[in-house]
């Protein structure tokens, strides 16, 4: 006699597939977000990075003057 739990069920494999595909894609949308989300704090911790040694080395930088409208 065959054992019956060997047998392919074909409403499982459906279920398992479209399961597969919903994790999928929310795994996507999950890690695309994360990316986005590392991205941003690395670019902005690294503009403070770069804003600070360069005041440090530097100094402040000197305050930009008005020019005076010239009266015609």
């Amino acid at each position: 006699m065959k054992n019956p739990w060997g047998k392919k069920n074909p409403f499982m494999s459906m279920w398992l597939s479209g399961a597969n595909a919903v994790a999928g894609a929310a795994r996507g949308r999950a890690t695309a977000e994360a990316k986005r989300q590392a991205s941003t704090a690395v670019s902005k911790s690294a503009r403070q990075v770069t804003d600070a040694w360069t005041s440090a080395l530097t100094g402040k930088p000197a305050p930009k003057r008005r020019r005076r409208k010239s009266a015609r």
